[in-house]
């Protein structure tokens, strides 16, 4: 049975329009999977460290020259890396955060991109099917005026594609301030409209990566 890695980063554990759209995403999923295996990362309940020059330098030492450090490092690296390997389907949770993604996002790409092993030109894991909600408060689109400070969706694709090689499909609730912040009133029915076309897409998207991997 398939396989899907899911990750969430947004620090709120509750109110999470990122998380209420990977949860949605997953319950469509596990109904077409009810046998398969989904392997959980909540990254800001749990952070991972920040990758270190230990971690670093032992991707390109001799495994046998490695310092004990060097090896507590690493293996968290691998771990990681297997991790993604594994995976049939990738689901990542990634709220915008002073225009960009967050921090314990980043950390878990920095462990996982193995130059010579995930990353590069003959990635272990190209062409695997990522699907990332992008949520935001406000709205980056094409034409409104921030549109330049859109470093989220924008970073994530570039790093996903361009060092790991995967196939990324993104998912964008925006808005999602607009019933909390009085200044943004007058778009709650535009922040409604997008979180619920956000869910919309979820459900289709799993559905349609479980039907092709039961194919």
């Amino acid at each position: 049975m398939a396989t899907l890695l899911h990750l969430d980063s947004s620090a709120l554990p509750h109110g999470s329009a990122s998380r209420e759209v990977t949860a949605t995403f997953r319950k469509a999923w596990e109904e077409q999977h009810p046998e398969g295996t989904v392997v959980y990362r909540d990254l800001a309940a749990e952070p991972l460290p920040h990758l270190t020059a230990a971690g670093i330098t032992a991707a390109f030492a001799d495994p046998a020259d490695h310092t004990d450090e060097q090896k507590a490092a690493f293996a968290l690296r691998t771990e990681l890396a297997a991790e993604l390997e594994n995976a049939d389907a990738v689901l990542i949770g990634a709220p915008m955060y002073n225009f960009t993604i967050p921090s314990s996002l980043k950390a878990w790409l920095d462990h996982v991109i193995i130059m010579g092993r995930t990353g590069g030109e003959n990635s272990s894991v190209a062409g695997k099917p990522v699907t990332v909600v992008a949520s935001r408060g406000g709205s980056y689109a094409p034409g409104t005026p921030r549109e330049d400070f859109e470093f989220a969706a924008k970073y994530l694709e570039k790093a996903l594609t361009g060092l790991l090689g995967l196939k990324v499909d993104v998912i964008t609730p925006e808005l999602t301030l607009a019933r909390t912040v009085p200044a943004m009133a007058d778009l709650v029915d535009l922040s409604d409209a997008s979180r619920a076309q956000a869910h919309e897409q979820a459900a289709a998207k799993a559905k349609a990566l479980a039907a092709d991997l039961s194919a």
